[in-house]
């Protein structure tokens, strides 16, 4: 781990409270048509999973949360598929680090979490 390197989770949902009061209900009433797989995987109807939330507090990065509309305004250089995790260090432009293809595949947290891990001891 490197102290100024930062993941980056990226939603494929808009801020705010209507939306979050929409994709809730969205992921319970018909959840293979939700558009963000990290979001399906990671929260429950309402909130984070405690076990993802430990597993990135206790990777000790600093995590930062976006959604897609932040993420475009914040970010515009940076174009890629959502949802997506990235990785960055001081300075330097956010980069893919579990592109949205895998997280549409991935199965569960435990998977996500071993992907994670896995990429972040390569970087």
């Amino acid at each position: 781990m490197t102290d100024d390197r930062r993941i980056m989770l990226v939603y494929n949902a808009n801020g705010g409270l209507f939306s979050m009061l929409s994709d809730a209900v969205h992921k319970v009433v018909s959840p293979q048509t939700y558009p963000c797989s990290l979001c399906a995987i990671t929260y429950g109807p309402v909130s984070m999973h405690g076990r993802w939330r430990r597993f990135l507090k206790g990777r000790g990065e600093t995590v930062s949360f976006h959604h897609k509309d932040d993420w475009a305004r914040d970010y515009p250089a940076v174009d890629a598929p959502l949802p997506a995790i990235f990785v960055t260090q001081e300075g330097s432009q956010p980069s893919v680090l579990v592109g949205a293809d895998e997280l549409d595949a991935c199965t569960g947290l435990d998977p996500l979490m071993a992907l994670v891990d896995e990429r972040l001891s390569r970087s």
